[in-house]
């Protein structure tokens, strides 16, 4: 120890050398906290390394390396004709010292957005994770459509099944025994070897109208959609027999108004109001009086009663007919008018 301190107090030179390396490091400012930028700090010694490169040692120089970039992404309005087949995308890649905004999209997104301007020239739109189609509003009704006879026609038909087709619509109050009669009916057609098919309202809106509710405007397109099906039926030589509550007397004037031979056989289920509540085969009618339910027939919406209906069916002296009697009475109509003709 003591020689050591002998030899710096006698040697000059070393205690200059060891001054200026101390100078040097308080000089040197602490390398950064930053782990992304201690790539770029270089220190003293790093620096003395690189002065012995192999380019200071008369060594050939390592050649450059080739950076690599992604293509550039190409988008473009797909204005018909064959698709190009899409670029996959990289992966993510984070830029050093970005945020996450410089985050690369995920390639689900870019898929979505090609696939929206592929199909935005046909008006369509593909919304959501699970890519439903969906049309839009602007896209105009066809109006190049024509109809189009087969061989085949309705009389045809009709000559094979023995039948003349018709629509038998039953029309009253929920309980009135509008479903009641329309398979009494159905049943007792069949029995006599007559083809022919119901449409129940509530069955219907387990299907083909299934997205509308009972707001005015769903009702009457709820009773178009029946009435052009129903017209189908009859065409095709069937009796259509549909049991529907279709409350408002100009929907089902329209549905008349589609069968213009006189093949539309409107049944009026004139019921009292007190009679079908005391029923009440669904509960509904208790739903509405306690206000769970709006826009009832009968309670908070009104019914218009048919006023040249073919047959009306109510009670006879308090007492209601009997389903297979309700069911005879149609019969008895159809046999006359000649619909159910051998």
């Amino acid at each position: 120890m003591e020689a050591s301190l002998s030899f710096h107090r006698h040697h000059p030179a070393a205690s200059s050398s060891s001054t200026a390396a101390h100078h040097a490091a308080r000089l040197t400012p602490p390398p950064p906290r930053d782990p992304r930028a201690a790539a770029r700090w270089v220190t003293p010694a790093a620096a003395a390394a690189r002065s012995r490169s192999p380019a200071n040692l008369g060594l050939p120089p390592h050649p450059p390396r080739r950076l690599r970039l992604a293509p550039p992404r190409v988008t473009a309005a797909v204005t018909g004709g064959p698709r190009r087949p899409r670029r996959r995308a990289p992966p993510p890649v984070e830029c050093a010292g970005g945020s996450s905004s410089s985050l690369r999209r995920p390639r689900e997104e870019e898929e979505e957005e090609e696939e929206r301007s592929s199909t935005a020239h046909a008006g369509v739109s593909l919304v959501g994770e699970n890519k439903f189609l969906q049309m839009s509003s602007t896209v105009p009704k066809a109006s190049n459509i024509f109809w189009h006879d087969c061989a085949v026609g309705q009389a045809d038909r009709q000559k094979l099944l023995k039948q003349k087709g018709c629509v038998v619509w039953i029309t009253g109050l929920s309980g009135s025994g509008k479903s009641t009669l329309a398979c009494t009916l159905d049943r007792e057609l069949h029995t006599r070897g007559k083809l022919s098919y119901v449409l129940d309202g509530d069955n219907l809106r387990h299907g083909l109208n299934k997205d509308l509710g009972f707001k005015a405007e769903d009702r009457a397109e709820n009773i178009r959609r029946v009435g052009e099906v129903a017209k189908l039926f009859a065409d095709a030589g069937l009796v259509c027999i549909a049991s529907f509550i279709s409350p408002y007397r100009r929907d089902r004037e329209s549905c008349r108004a589609l069968l213009s031979d006189g093949s539309f056989i409107e049944v009026f289920l004139n019921m009292p109001l007190e009679l079908c509540e005391s029923r009440d085969p669904k509960g509904l009618y208790k739903l509405a009086r306690a206000g769970k339910i709006k826009g009832f027939t009968g309670i908070d919406d009104p019914y218009e009663p048919p006023l040249n209906s073919e047959i009306e069916i109510k009670e006879v002296d308090g007492v209601c007919p009997s389903p297979s009697d309700m069911a005879g009475q149609v019969v008895t109509y159809l046999e006359e008018k000649g619909f159910l003709h051998d």
